[in-house]
């Protein structure tokens, strides 16, 4: 049903806010609220409100909410066409006053599993506010990547803390999230005895946890998959082969949290830290800065 709007006093029409066209597109193109949301660095609830306001500032609805997903009205299907030629202008615009005052490269390395959820909005968001800047992402295990960064190979590093060999005192921790146990939804590899694990390579942190839990709680089990990896420990999983500790953030469906009924230890949380090489430069820090950011909005 058509929403009704009305013109302010003296005619004037209202202006569309950048940030909630940004809102928008991430929406209409991700088909999900709760996809863009992670996009942009907000909550869904943030993102409902937002094209709520937007509505009602048009005067018609934009999305058609369903089950599992979201769809455009004719009328959303019309503004995301405007949303995204205002949105570049702005950046054009905002690029053509100004100038970059950062040069150079950065070289961080990550984790795939850390890289998957920030890297592409910090990059991003990057990209636009510095493209004189030259960014290298080098994506490899902790361990190595903490050894790279002290041969001067890396500017920053984003690794699991806790790892073999890696100092406390070193890095600043950016991110605390619980590690969980996690299955494929409807799948039976956590009934079998001895407990099937899938599970990264030696040196790893999440794997270190994982079997002292077992150990303590004097669960039998065997290592059924390795990999250096995570994408490797979902396979296994979706495949029903094995269960493994997983971040909470990134157990999504099929895959599904194993709860009490399971007889599995708690894994606790887990942390990733961020280490900067001693003389990295403006570039560097300023990377740093936005990767910063960028977690600390996961947690809002």
């Amino acid at each position: 049903m058509p929403m009704t709007a009305s013109l302010p006093t003296g005619g004037a029409l209202p202006l569309l806010d950048t940030d909630v066209l940004r809102t928008f597109v991430a929406i209409a193109e991700n088909g999900s609220f709760t996809r863009a949301a992670r996009q942009v660095f907000r909550t869904p609830s943030a993102l409902s409100m937002q094209i709520k306001r937007l509505e009602e500032t048009l005067g018609h609805p934009l999305f058609v909410r369903e089950a599992r997903q979201v769809r455009l009205t004719p009328e959303g299907e019309v503004l995301l066409g405007y949303g995204r030629r205002l949105l570049k202008l702005n950046e054009e615009a905002v690029a053509r006053f100004l100038a970059p005052s950062l040069a150079g490269s950065v070289c961080l390395g990550t984790s795939d599993d850390v890289g998957t959820r920030i890297l592409p909005g910090v990059l991003c968001q990057f990209a636009r506010t510095h493209p004189a800047v030259q960014v290298d992402v080098v994506v490899g295990r902790s361990v190595e990547l903490i050894r790279r960064l002290d041969e001067g190979e890396l500017d920053l590093a984003l690794v699991t803390a806790g790892n073999p060999g890696q100092e406390a005192w070193r890095g600043e921790v950016v991110h605390t999230e619980q590690l969980t146990w996690a299955c494929r939804e409807g799948g039976i590899a956590y009934q079998r005895s001895p407990l099937p694990l899938s599970l990264a390579s030696h040196g790893c942190a999440w794997r270190d946890t994982a079997l002292a839990a077992l150990d303590r709680a004097g669960l039998p089990y065997r290592i059924a998959y390795s990999s250096e990896h995570c994408a490797g420990q979902e396979a296994a999983m979706l495949a029903d082969l094995a269960v493994a500790p997983f971040p909470l953030s990134l157990v999504r469906p099929p895959l599904r949290r194993l709860g009490e009924e399971a007889g599995l230890p708690p894994l606790g949380d887990y942390q990733v830290s961020l280490i900067r090489r001693a003389g990295g430069g403006d570039a560097s820090e300023t990377l740093a800065s936005h990767v910063m950011s960028a977690f600390g909005s996961l947690r809002h």
